[in-house]
């Protein structure tokens, strides 16, 4: 059989467009083969003057044709925060329908269920994160803290978070505003908390909490250390015990237990490991039976749960208890409750509850003016910083996420009637570690309460269910794999 001689002439038409000519004996066939990358008559100019304008350049001007047209017709969206409801409205708004852009002064989503288990090595830091400029096609970014709203211009004013060029203020404008900007660690204005403690709100905070881990280990091991400060240095300190508290201490033993043990066996005597608590018993929020299997299986481990007590002062290498006076300690992790951003204490004109400050909302999640008690249309308060008036709801990832679902449905059905934003509780879990977890679903079903592994196994599913997107399933399960096969890495750095 003969071959078909061919070759590739390219026409002039964009250059996502190629024709293929084939030639036989008995003259010329064509080809037009119009299989595009993108759409060549909104990409690439089809009137072109010359040929040799380079690419680069025509994909610039046509780029900025479009999204300069796009934008007049859109409205403009500001998100304060990237927290977990910041970052799911900034992934469900409609964005042929809104120009959204994200303010806030870390550039990533952090998945905090599983926080405590990489301040430990059980898993890798970037396993909980997600950037948010992945999704920077379609959303604005500025890396930056918003320290002023003026609602009646609606500008927002903000400084950037960056380096280079911090203290550097500018100005956004919107047409509507969602304020997501979550809450601090709540220290009580006690003194030497802020200074002393180690929080567990961010990635950065699990990151040090893994160094003075190590770092505590290894001052200990050094020759020509006493006993008594063997046994200062690894005194581990949880102040706390609701799920963080409870979930990092648990964290912190399989630590020890299995990875710690083999590498210091001679430091093993000298750990302890306390939880203290103001009130009278540890996970309030979970059923007194599941709060009661978990005092007894930290009781069995060695960790001792003291309540009611009550933290004066903490110092370098002490905190002063009232009950119990001065307690040496290596590592104090500090995880009781939450206090208001900053942003959220200057809004003086907005309504706020009495017990937390938090920004009051009515049912459609818009903001609440002090004086007369009506609502902003434009303005939506969502996450640990907002409150509904009459409907007080536990500041949690869930109620964040689902406050942030509904206010995303209702945006993007602006003219579609929607009901006042209702509350499902799913349940609640918590890991004390020993591959063993908690899981109260008892608000879905009376009977729905779990203790043990089958708990532990439903945990690690529905947090591995949850992770955004399919990398961050797969660093999970990889690392997951790792911690099980070759233990935790120990690297101080």
């Amino acid at each position: 059989m003969q071959k078909i001689p061919y070759r590739f002439i390219p026409k002039r038409y964009p250059l996502s467009c190629l024709t293929l000519r084939s030639k036989r004996s008995y003259g010329y066939f064509n080809w037009d083969i119009q299989k595009r990358w993108s759409s060549s008559s909104s990409v690439l100019p089809t009137n072109r003057p010359s040929l040799h304008i380079p690419l680069h350049q025509q994909l610039k001007q046509s780029f900025q044709t479009k999204s300069s047209v796009s934008a007049e017709t859109k409205e403009k969206v500001i998100i304060l925060g990237s927290g977990w409801a910041g970052f799911k409205l900034m992934r469900d708004l409609d964005k042929e329908r809104y120009d959204v852009s994200v303010v806030s002064p870390r550039n990533y989503f952090v998945f905090t269920p599983l926080l405590a288990s990489t301040s430990v090595g059980t898993l890798e830091f970037r396993c909980i994160t997600e950037p948010v400029r992945s999704y920077s096609k379609n959303i604005k970014y500025h890396q930056a803290y918003c320290d002023e709203i003026d609602l009646d211009s609606r500008v927002a004013h903000c400084t950037y978070n960056v380096d280079d060029i911090q203290q550097k203020r500018f100005t956004l404008d919107y047409d509507k505003l969602i304020i997501a900007v979550g809450s601090y660690s709540n220290t009580f204005g006690i003194p030497g908390v802020k200074d002393h403690a180690f929080f567990l709100k961010d990635v950065n905070d699990a990151r040090k909490i893994r160094k003075r881990l190590i770092e505590c280990f290894e001052n200990a091991s050094q020759p020509g250390v006493s006993d008594k400060d063997k046994a200062d240095l690894l005194h581990f300190v949880v102040v706390g015990g609701g799920p963080t508290g409870i979930e990092f201490s648990g964290e912190l033993y399989d630590f020890i237990a299995n990875d710690l043990s083999r590498l210091y066996p001679t430091l093993m005597p000298f750990i302890r490991m306390t939880l203290y608590d103001v009130a009278p018993n540890i996970l309030g929020s979970f059923d007194s039976r599941l709060a009661d299997y978990c005092h007894k299986k930290f009781d069995r481990k060695g960790i001792k749960i003291k309540t009611q007590r009550y933290v004066e002062e903490v110092t370098k290498n002490h905190v002063i208890i009232k009950e119990e006076g001065k307690v040496p300690y290596g590592l104090l992790v500090w995880s009781t409750g939450l206090m208001q951003n900053p942003l959220v204490k200057s809004l003086s004109s907005l309504a706020k509850d009495a017990s937390k400050q938090r920004i009051l909302t009515n049912g459609k999640l818009q903001v609440i003016d002090r004086e007369s008690g009506l609502a902003y249309p434009n303005v939506y308060a969502i996450g640990d910083c907002a409150a509904i008036k009459d409907n007080d709801l536990p500041a949690t990832a869930q109620v964040a996420t689902q406050k942030a679902g509904y206010l995303s449905k209702a945006l993007n059905s602006v003219n579609s009637p929607i009901s006042d934003f209702k509350f499902r509780n799913k349940g609640m879990m918590a890991y004390i570690g020993t591959s063993e977890a908690l899981l109260d679903m008892s608000s879905v079903h009376r009977s729905a309460k779990k203790s043990g592994h089958l708990a532990w196994l439903l945990w690690r599913s529905a947090y591995f269910s949850m992770s955004m997107n399919t990398r961050n399933k797969m660093l999970i399960a990889y690392h997951w794999f790792l911690t099980w096969s070759f233990g935790r890495d120990i690297s101080r750095f």
